[in-house]
């Protein structure tokens, strides 16, 4: 599709050189063949004017100023020349603008490829996800509905596994859904003057019922700073890198969120005890679906590889980086960096 876009393109890129052109080369023509028979004229004028006055008795010009009048020929000749130059100008314009038009073309749709690439494999990836859980709710039915002596305890077990099912369905679409919104909201945020420490404390709020079931400690070590942002968008945020670590951590041991000031950057870091992450998946881990390797997943964490990939969305609307660090067996550690706010400004 994009091949015969491309080509259409670089076919309407040369049509406008080319009228552009070809109007410009009928213009110098035209101008250049006039001034030549006007020349012509005018030397014949001068010659019959010189030749009248020597009939009449005046004194005969200097010879050297008697120029002959020039040979038609010559004039039509002359102006066939012209027409081959600019005609042999205008083939080097047509073909060098073949190739710019072409390399241009190509340039200008390559980011609506690249998008049309990226929103295909978005649709993909979410309809494989999706299609995992409905099929497990299709079986499971269908199974129970042809099983004519089932009883009232089976009928509240499959519906518990449904209820299971349908539950990791709602958390895949809301999680679809925020990373739909923060992708279009980008720079479109409302931003105010935050307390890290207040955002900080709302995500611990939030993530301490799971902490506690798994007997993690959630450990705050970081000083009141300002910084700008999107309050709700923030708190989420944090939530999901403390969700993170809590699910990936053994029993018993800590998570810790900090935060420290480096040159003009408040860089937030939540570093937990968990498995770790193998150096062949760090690359990838902020990418959407992408779910690292065996080792992790027999942490027996569940998740559909979306947290991450809308964790860098919000950082990237708040103008800031982010990056992991990680061994295995050793932890996990992730860094944020937002802009920071002076006291003063």
């Amino acid at each position: 599709m994009f091949n015969s876009a491309r080509l259409k393109l670089t076919a309407w890129y040369l049509l406008m050189i080319m009228l552009v052109s070809t109007v410009f080369s009928l213009t110098i023509y035209r101008v250049e063949a006039t001034e030549l028979e006007r020349f012509a004229r005018a030397q014949r004028f001068r010659i019959e004017r010189r030749y009248l006055e020597n009939q009449r008795g005046s004194p005969l010009p200097p010879r050297q100023n008697l120029l002959p009048p020039p040979d038609p020929e010559l004039v039509n000749e002359t102006e066939g020349r012209l027409l081959l130059t600019l005609l042999a100008i205008n083939g080097g314009i047509l073909l060098f603008s073949a190739g710019m038009g072409y390399f241009l073309a190509g340039r200008t749709l390559k980011p609506i490829q690249e998008m049309m690439e990226e929103q295909n494999r978005f649709i993909s990836d979410a309809s494989h996800e999706l299609k995992t859980p409905l099929t497990s709710l299709k079986a499971a039915i269908e199974v129970n509905l042809r099983d004519k002596n089932l009883r009232i305890a089976e009928v509240k077990t499959l519906l518990s596994q449904n209820l299971g099912e349908v539950n990791k369905l709602q958390s895949l679409t809301e999680s679809l859904l925020q990373l739909t919104r923060y992708q279009k909201t980008v720079n479109k945020m409302q931003f105010e003057i935050l307390s890290l420490s207040a955002i900080a404390n709302e995500a611990v709020k939030k993530i301490a019922p799971i902490a506690s079931e798994k007997r993690v400690t959630l450990r705050k070590e970081l000083a009141d700073r300002k910084i700008s942002g999107n309050k709700d968008a923030l708190i989420n945020l944090l939530v999901i890198l403390l969700d993170n670590a809590v699910k990936y951590s053994p029993e018993k041991s800590v998570v810790r969120i900090s935060a420290r000031e480096i040159d003009h950057l408040l860089v937030i870091t939540v570093k937990d005890q968990g498995i770790g992450i193998n150096k062949e998946d760090l690359p990838y881990i902020f990418d959407r679906f992408y779910r690292a390797d065996s080792a992790r997943q027999k942490s027996g964490a569940g998740g559909y590889g979306l947290g991450l990939a809308i964790a860098k969305k919000i950082t990237e609307s708040h103008h800031g980086t982010i990056s992991v660090q990680s061994q295995p067996g050793e932890g996990t550690t992730i860094s944020v960096s937002l802009p920071l706010i002076r006291a003063g400004s």
